[in-house]
């Protein structure tokens, strides 16, 4: 580390056109000449989940052998670059209580970080319980701009059936702010980048056009602060610096392209603009949208949903044209299982590239994967069934050094998943006594 005579404050921001850019963890943030105390340069611990719905092809999924010895599995073989910091966790369980089984797939999506079952109502009155990523944004949100975000792939207007006397917001979100508040998930990468990076307080859809014309991008009015701020930097930070606004800039030109695709492509536009026209396209820039709001430390606890459950989202690139969810009802169907495996790979292989830029962009003394703790999985393991058992879950970065990666761990039948929600809160300082139907904590994943 380079140590100059000025130290800059975690909290240090470039301003411009009504935005605000958080830095990156600099080494210049590091204690310099004694300036500051330092717990100020401490890497922060962040939180993610991403969801998976309409339930996994498990034979494909859960690896034979348990312990450091697991071989990848075809779905999970995407992911092998990063066994060193992934958990498999089979066994784990997210049964309703007796005389309460619900609606399958409203229960497991609401389930998958509440632990609690959706009260049936299709009005206002829904209630489930507060979300591990939303515990944990009550405290991590205190010293961030955003206590978390929400993602989606899904529009909300793409709205899905009542199941069973349930609301379909159910199947709508994984986060839950309190027992009666549930966040929505935003899918546009345009509201996203405002959100993050804020805009001129115009939401007009008009207005929001006239300023993707402009000849220039909402970083022009900071480059030259960026250019004094480097002059005062060592060359790392300096490198870091320019990455970071080189990540910026060009996840704002791809969005900038979206919409400029979308209005030539349909005049008459029938959805939000700035949503690229390919789910591959839309989801690796969610991802680098999730990968910045982590980088400049506008928020530590992010949730995204790769689709609602019940989602009828087809896969012609992959040569699948039944939708998602009939496609999950397979009925044992061989082409339908072959079918499935190929979604659920797609799916982990976007994920793998999304790891690989965590674990590209450094963070303090190691990279932004080493200070994550990521869950990646879904409510139901066999689709077929609605499975509540035996759920698919991977727990995948450094914790911060308190989670021991590299194993397939098999939990006993009828391990409640709330138990590792109740340890990963233990592990990121928020201890509980208890949470949803959570039976004790885990203590494999430090062993």
């Amino acid at each position: 580390m380079i140590i100059t005579k000025k130290a800059i404050r975690r909290r240090t921001v470039l301003r411009g056109i009504g935005a605000a850019f958080a830095l990156p963890l600099l080494d210049a943030m590091a204690p310099a000449l004694r300036a500051f105390d330092k717990t100020e340069a401490k890497p922060a611990a962040r939180f993610g989940a991403v969801y998976v719905p309409n339930g996994i092809m498990m034979e494909n999924w859960t690896p034979p052998i348990d312990g450091a010895a697991f071989e990848f599995t075809p779905i999970l073989k995407p992911l092998e670059p990063f066994r060193q910091q992934m958990l498999v966790l089979s066994g784990l369980n997210s049964t309703p209580p007796p005389g309460n089984s619900g609606p399958l797939h409203s229960r497991a999506s609401t389930r998958f970080l509440t632990d609690m079952p959706p009260k049936a109502t299709l009005g206002a009155d829904l209630h489930a319980g507060i979300s591990t990523d939303q515990i944990l944004a009550k405290e991590f949100g205190q010293h961030t701009q955003l206590a978390s975000l929400e993602l989606a792939l899904d529009s909300p207007d793409s709205v899905g059936p009542a199941e069973g006397g349930y609301s379909s917001v159910y199947i709508s979100t994984i986060s839950w702010r309190t027992a009666t508040t549930p966040l929505p998930m935003e899918h546009n990468p345009r509201a996203v980048f405002e959100r993050l990076f804020g805009d001129t307080g115009n939401t007009d859809p008009a207005a929001r056009l006239a300023r993707m014309q402009e000849d220039r991008s909402i970083l022009d009015s900071v480059i030259q602060k960026v250019g004094r701020l480097q002059r005062e930097l060592g060359p790392q930070d300096r490198l870091k610096v320019t990455e970071y606004f080189d990540a910026i800039r060009d996840a704002e030109r791809r969005i900038q392209k979206a919409e400029e695709q979308n209005d030539r492509s349909v005049p008459l536009v029938d959805h939000p603009a700035g949503v690229p026209a390919t789910f591959e396209e839309h989801a690796k820039l969610m991802y680098d949208l999730y990968l910045l709001a982590y980088q400049c430390d506008l928020t530590r606890v992010v949730t995204f949903m790769i689709g609602k459950e019940f989602c009828g989202r087809t896969y012609p690139e992959l040569g699948v044209h039944d939708s998602h969810h009939a496609t999950s009802h397979h009925q044992n169907d061989p082409e339908k299982l072959a079918r499935l495996v190929k979604i659920n790979t797609y799916h982990t292989t976007l994920f793998a590239n999304f790891l690989e830029k965590l674990r590209s962009t450094p963070d303090g003394d190691g990279s932004l994967l080493d200070h994550t703790t990521m869950v990646y999985g879904g409510g139901m393991s066999d689709g077929n069934t609605h499975d509540p058992k035996n759920l698919p879950i991977l727990l995948l970065g450094g914790g911060c050094g308190q989670i021991k990666g590299g194993r397939h761990l098999r939990f006993s039948q009828g391990t409640p998943l709330a138990n590792l929600h109740l340890t990963l809160l233990e592990k990121m300082g928020i201890p509980m006594n208890k949470i949803g139907d959570s039976t004790g904590e885990f203590e494999q994943l430090s062993v």
